[in-house]
């Protein structure tokens, strides 16, 4: 996998990546749901979904006004480097804003 391309499990979050279990499922049973809304996704595949790198993927957090959105923590813990994750329907509607904010004067 290149460097800049998306992640197995971003390219078709329905399927399971190789290698990985299967639950079992009666026969023709529908894929798992998938809400973009509850799913979380983690920094190297937020980076690949903007085209940022991290450092200015937290410098946009810094600041309120670029409407970046904010990591959910996945521990308790509060030391750096702790594991955080972004809500991909959040993601996506940042990019989304960009998007439809190209014919105007960039932020």
């Amino acid at each position: 996998m290149t460097k800049n391309a998306p992640s197995a499990a971003l390219a078709c979050p329905l399927k399971p990546l190789a290698g990985s279990p299967q639950p079992m499922r009666k026969a023709g049973a529908e894929p798992y749901p998938f809400d973009p809304a509850t799913t979380l996704v983690r920094m190297k595949d937020v980076e690949t979904i903007v085209g940022l790198a991290r450092p200015t993927i937290y410098k946009l957090m810094k600041q309120p006004e670029s409407g970046f959105p904010l990591p959910v923590k996945l521990s308790d813990s509060t030391a750096r480097g702790a594991p955080v994750a972004w809500v991909l329907g959040e993601i996506q509607e940042w990019v989304r804003a960009r998007i439809a904010a190209r014919g105007r004067a960039a932020a």
